[in-house]
């Protein structure tokens, strides 16, 4: 079971990788640009996943595109999964409670590379 600490370790052991608040939430900022962060469900999105909806905490990462997107999506079904909210969206979210470490890790370093400029992907 991960933890925002986790996450927050992982985040904050990028290059150039800021904490802020994004709607109110924590997340986790590259060059300005959100990453990682928190996501509470709302009411519709608890109401369009029904029985799927998740207790524990709940993470947005940022995704490469719809196509990278689809691959998590597939690859990882009982961590990530997305809302009607996200539709068009290149980010999926996370099950805190249900993703190992080595996992997180990728993902969230996977985000960082998606929003990071070149000239620190390339450092």
């Amino acid at each position: 079971m991960a933890t925002w600490d986790d996450v927050e370790r992982i985040a904050t052991g990028l290059p150039s990788v800021a904490e802020g608040t994004t709607w109110g939430n924590r997340c986790w900022k590259v060059a300005g640009k959100t990453f990682v962060w928190v996501r509470p469900l709302g009411k519709k999105d608890r109401a369009d996943l029904g029985d799927a909806a998740p207790d524990g905490e709940v993470m947005g990462i940022r995704v490469d595109g719809e196509g990278g997107k689809a691959e998590l999506l597939a690859a990882e079904p009982e961590v990530c999964f997305t809302i009607p909210h996200f539709d068009g969206y290149a980010a999926v979210l996370v099950r805190l409670d249900d993703v190992e470490a080595t996992l997180l890790a990728e993902l969230v370093e996977d985000a960082w590379r998606v929003m990071a400029p070149a000239r620190l992907r390339a450092g």
